[in-house]
């Protein structure tokens, strides 16, 4: 059923709803949570604009994958309205399973559960209430709906999440380097003869820019020492407090929150999905507060030091810091004689933790520039600018983490 609704973004100024199905999807008490989830995390406590939302980036990645559609339609691919609806309930739905602080909880709060498991988990309950349209897109999703493109447009080198999250971190970081040409890559949207999604080859410098923009926005944005100094402080608060009550001291919280923090390795069931589509980002900020005059001394230390941004030094560097073991145990015993703690509970004050940022990976859900005669290349073989041969190096950084307080 087709309807006259749009929605305002900043971004593509108007969104439209193109579906009674899509409108309810919207109104579900699952994608409302999201509007309670900020897209990314602590990431305002450096670029103060960035408060946006899962909500809204959802709601853009829905509005790319229109365009894209609509793209490959042109060019005479055949789209039924049936795979249309479930691709755009697909792409709303990608990110319904994330957690609060979007990746920085991520498998930690349901042990070792990723919010792509609990994403799925959610859209096959959701699949009693819509029906067809909702196992289709969850086919989609999980990438086994027979025709491949639909997948590649939600989750891959290069797909609507990625197009709307490097535009929208861009503009409301503020962060100019992440800007990319979103309207000409769509418009470059082509298939291989073999069914895969592709870019025509003339689209290739759109292409160098996406990639060089993606590679700049994880050093410069995503992993900001002071945004992984708050999410490793935020982790290792969460880690207390379950380490507390799996032990029988009381750490009071939300409901949803407590659930939760009991929580401990046992199958993940609708009963858990339905608390955990409570949790969202006030339930960590309420937690924080009571837990700031907990009788533990590690949890209401580093639940004050998040409040009041009293973050860890965060030292980024080449080598493994282990290897320098002098250095670290120094540190260890500069942070026992401040804190006065058990050698045991060391590793909530000093941590350290290797990040991999590689910007793309030729070979795997490759990037396919297609030509006018129908050859097919990855664009690391076409490329003269990017010199994919030097994209994979300086791909991995340490990040030592402990009080600053201390030196």
């Amino acid at each position: 059923m087709r309807l006259n609704k749009v929605i305002n973004d900043p971004i593509y100024e108007f969104i439209p709803i193109p579906d009674e199905i899509i409108l309810s999807l919207i109104d579900h008490e699952y994608f409302q949570r999201l509007t309670r989830i900020k897209q990314l995390g602590f990431s305002y406590l450096v670029f103060p604009g960035a408060h946006h939302t899962r909500f809204a980036h959802s709601l853009g990645a829905m509005y790319l994958m229109q365009r894209a559609l609509n793209q490959l339609n042109d060019q005479g691919v055949y789209i039924d309205d049936k795979t249309y609806l479930s691709s755009l309930i697909a792409i709303l739905m990608h990110d319904i399973g994330h957690g609060p602080f979007s990746h920085t909880l991520e498998a930690l709060l349901a042990d070792n559960i990723t919010h792509e498991f609990i994403t799925d988990f959610a859209m096959k309950k959701l699949e009693k209430s819509y029906g067809e349209p909702m196992t289709i897109a969850r086919q989609i999703f999980n990438n086994s709906y027979p025709i491949k493109f639909y997948h590649q447009l939600v989750s891959s080198q290069l797909d609507m999440d990625r197009l709307d999250y490097l535009t929208r971190d861009s503009f409301y970081t503020g962060v100019s380097e992440g800007i990319i040409n979103t309207q000409r890559i769509i418009y470059m949207l082509t298939l291989t003869a073999d069914g895969d999604l592709g870019i025509l080859a003339k689209g290739i410098y759109s292409i160098e820019k996406f990639i060089i923009a993606r590679k700049i926005m994880y050093w410069q944005v995503y992993f900001h020492k002071t945004t992984m100094a708050a999410d490793e402080m935020l982790s290792q608060v969460i880690k207390r407090a379950k380490y507390l009550t799996h032990n029988g001291t009381k750490v009071s919280a939300t409901e949803p929150l407590e659930y939760f923090l009991k929580y401990h390795n046992k199958k993940f069931t609708e009963d858990d999905l339905d608390v955990f589509m409570q949790i969202d980002d006030y339930d960590v900020m309420t937690a924080l507060k009571i837990w700031s005059n907990h009788d533990d001394n590690i949890l209401r230390l580093l639940s004050r030091k998040l409040l009041n941004r009293n973050l860890f030094r965060c030292i980024i560097q080449n080598n493994d810091p282990l290897n320098d073991e002098k250095r670290i145990n120094e540190l260890k015993q500069k942070i026992l004689n401040k804190y006065k703690i058990d050698k045991n509970d060391l590793h909530y004050l000093i941590s350290i933790k290797s990040i991999e940022n590689q910007a793309y990976t030729p070979h795997r859900d490759q990037i396919n520039l297609v030509y006018n005669n129908g050859e097919v290349k990855d664009i690391s073989m076409a490329s003269d600018q990017l010199h994919m041969e030097l994209l994979p190096n300086d791909t991995m950084k340490y990040f030592l983490f402990y009080p600053k307080e201390i030196e």
